[in-house]
């Protein structure tokens, strides 16, 4: 089992990075905020990485710290839960956000992340709620002012300067309690 990688970034996507040590290069699939923490070409890398072995793959998923990897771990234990579902799953929310929906068990915003439907956000709330504990993470509430920061980030993400975003969200008259209709709401802000 391979359980962590130290050498040269060579090749990077938004889906997996090939990471060469010694002359070998392992691709590395990642979720979104190691991809961003990563490095650039030619940087030496350390990741954490989950070894995924089925009958017919052998993947590799990387990680650039203990919790987020045992996030992971936890998500694919949830039955419906496979490892690139659980990549999305870390990809479409702030851990510590994700983790506060878990605590929650708060469905609506769990069923915001692609790929995730009510039943499938049900069983996290209910197998996670105990297991997030040892993680050693900060709670997040996921209310309002959590889906504010949600929102905030995608527009970073998107491109938005957070200044700009930060003023198009003040200016959402009566602004929506759930992540994607706020979205919506502030991008129509911004288009105009």
């Amino acid at each position: 089992v391979i359980a962590a990688l130290r050498g040269l970034l060579h090749e990077k996507t938004p889906e997996y990075v090939i990471v060469d040590v010694g002359g070998v290069g392992y691709q590395v699939y990642l979720p979104l905020p190691a991809f961003y923490e990563i490095g650039e070409l030619g940087d030496e890398v350390l990741l954490r990485i989950h070894t995924h072995v089925r009958d017919d793959t052998f993947q590799l998923y990387g990680f650039k710290d203990l919790p987020q990897q045992r996030l992971f771990e936890h998500l694919i234990s949830v039955a419906g839960i496979g490892p690139k579902l659980a990549v999305t799953i870390l990809s479409g929310m702030d851990t510590d956000l994700l983790v506060g929906a878990i605590v929650d068990s708060d469905i609506a915003r769990l069923s915001t992340i692609p790929g995730v439907g009510k039943k499938t956000a049900e069983r996290m709330a209910l197998e996670l709620k105990e297991k997030v504990d040892d993680l050693g993470l900060v709670v997040l509430d996921s209310g309002p002012r959590g889906i504010r920061q949600d929102v905030l980030s995608a527009l970073e993400n998107l491109g938005y300067r957070p200044r700009d975003a930060e003023r198009a969200l003040d200016k959402v008259e009566d602004p929506a309690d759930q992540f994607e209709a706020l979205l919506k709401q502030t991008l129509r802000v911004l288009a105009n």
